[in-house]
């Protein structure tokens, strides 16, 4: 599953922020750090499944991506986290 969305954020501070999520914020199946470099991340947690994060900075937040096939419900309610860009859904 792949999900994307706008936020009003920078993609270094979106980058930051999944590394706590996805660590601390889903019960039972946290997912940690396992490589990272500019502008994206992956994630590594039960059972070995993987969450790949990418977020590139834009004129007023950025676009992140985020894919995934354990971790997509838990992808759409880190996205529900971040604050919206602005002029945009």
């Amino acid at each position: 599953m792949t999900l994307e969305t706008e936020t009003s954020m920078g993609a270094d501070e979106v980058l930051r922020l999944a590394k706590l999520f996805f660590a601390e914020r889903v019960p039972h199946h946290g997912a940690f750090l396992e490589t990272e470099g500019p502008g994206f991340l992956s994630l590594r947690g039960q059972g070995g499944e993987e969450i790949s994060l990418a977020a590139s900075d834009r004129e007023d937040g950025a676009h992140v991506r985020a894919s995934s096939m354990f971790y997509g419900q838990a992808i759409a309610r880190f996205f529900s986290t971040l604050p919206a860009a602005s002029g945009g859904p």
